[in-house]
């Protein structure tokens, strides 16, 4: 598992920049919208502002469950686990680690999930 570590502590940190500036950003529109007409249902920029709250919502989810992600592959690295497909016991290959460090799943096994 030559560099491991170091792929997933970038994912991890990627992860955290990126969640903070989705969390600045949700703010952002948060503030906006107190700035706004608080009638959504009749105002025009309402609809928009409240479309773009919710988009950072669901980014802002989406980066969370990635760093959970990226959070139990360390402690699979830690544990020992890392690199082992969790469903045949088999090694996940180098490349699909690569591509993906997060993988709890040999390319046999994710292939078969579909």
């Amino acid at each position: 598992m030559d560099g491991a570590r170091e792929r997933l502590d970038a994912e991890q940190a990627e992860a955290r920049r990126r969640l903070a500036a989705l969390t600045g950003d949700f703010d952002m529109v948060v503030d906006a919208s107190r700035d706004s007409n608080a009638d959504d249902e009749h105002d025009p920029e309402g609809a928009t502002i409240a479309f773009e709250r919710a988009q950072v919502s669901s980014l802002i989810r989406q980066t969370q469950g990635h760093l959970d992600e990226v959070d139990a592959a360390l402690r699979r690295l830690e544990g020992g686990g890392y690199g082992v497909c969790e469903r045949c016991g088999e090694p996940i290959g180098e490349a699909r680690l690569e591509a993906k460090p997060t993988a709890r799943l040999c390319i046999r096994c994710a292939s078969a999930r579909r």
